[in-house]
């Protein structure tokens, strides 16, 4: 089996109007810096009840598989296994929800620091799609309709960048508009996690004991596992980010204090799991990127 520089996996559910842009943003020529003959995307429909064709998503590019997992599980955590495992690259890009869209040279950061660092653990920092978070815009009527409605306002595919105009960080309130210096913020998980095969090897993989629908917290438990190993590098990346698409998800449309719930939930569960209350990883971070258009500068603003 050839051994390529990258694995890309993308978990789907019901995800029909989503998947399809999601994946053509992992493609190139929209991926700008890396030759797709360096990689491969790994689409996973975990059990969906109204799944993609599959021959139109391998038609999107020569380097997509797509993989159907009957009677699964509602937690991803099994879907990431099962492609890792099939996985011949080096490296994996890991994205649990399958509606995030990327900017267009995140893999080409995303990969850099496995370059020069030995075990670096990369964060790419998600976004919502739409004028707020979207557990509270949707509330306010936003729905695909405006959401497509505002992806045709900015021509995408055609400049990706310009998704920094027409989405905000995952943040949940913005009283006085989005947190300055944001590309500095700790990140306690990741939609697009860049990882060597290797390390996720090492701490066995996704745990099947995080077995809430969506995962709860094995995202954040994952980042905190990979993060801890001794020789591992926390980076994470400036002016790239993942756009979360609305699709009426476990915990991206529900109301605040159904967030709050549900991440009490999340953290019981890890605890129990891991015999340990839930902490983001403090190692140092470093950090690794650009500045691509006037809307994300406006990020690394102080005041």
């Amino acid at each position: 089996m050839t051994s390529l520089r990258l694995s890309i996996i993308l978990i789907v559910y019901n995800m029909q109007r989503e998947a399809p842009r999601s994946i053509l943003s992992l493609t190139t020529p929209y991926q700008q810096g890396i030759n797709s003959d360096d990689y491969e995307i790994l689409v996973v429909e975990n059990g969906s009840s109204a799944p993609l064709d599959p021959e139109q998503v391998r038609q999107i590019a020569p380097n997509v598989a797509y993989h159907f997992i009957e009677n699964a599980p509602p937690s991803p955590a099994y879907a990431i296994n099962f492609a890792v495992e099939r996985a011949r690259g080096d490296v994996l890009a890991i994205m649990i929800d399958g509606a995030h869209m990327l900017t267009p040279r995140t893999l080409f950061f995303g990969l850099a620091p496995f370059a020069y660092r030995s075990n670096p653990v990369v964060s790419t920092p998600p976004f919502f799609l739409g004028p707020g978070a979207q557990p509270e815009t949707v509330a306010q009527g936003y729905d695909a309709a405006a959401e497509d409605a505002l992806l045709d306002s900015i021509h995408w595919p055609e400049d990706g960048y310009q998704l920094f105009n027409i989405g905000v960080p995952y943040r949940y309130k913005f009283p006085n508009g989005p947190p300055k210096l944001y590309w500095f913020v700790r990140r306690f998980e990741s939609n697009c996690l860049f990882v060597r095969k290797s390390a996720f090897e090492a701490i066995g993989g996704c745990d099947l004991r995080f077995d809430i629908p969506g995962g709860g917290a094995l995202m954040p438990d994952l980042c905190r596992e990979l993060g801890e190993l001794p020789d591992a590098n926390l980076v994470q990346l400036m002016g790239e980010a993942s756009f979360h698409q609305v699709h009426g998800g476990v915990s991206t449309s529900v109301t605040e204090e159904e967030q709050k719930r549900l991440w009490a939930t999340y953290t019981a569960q890890y605890e129990q799991i891991r015999g340990r209350p839930y902490e983001v990883c403090q190692k140092p971070l470093e950090y690794i990127g650009h500045i691509p258009n006037k809307a994300a500068q406006t990020l690394m603003f102080t005041g």
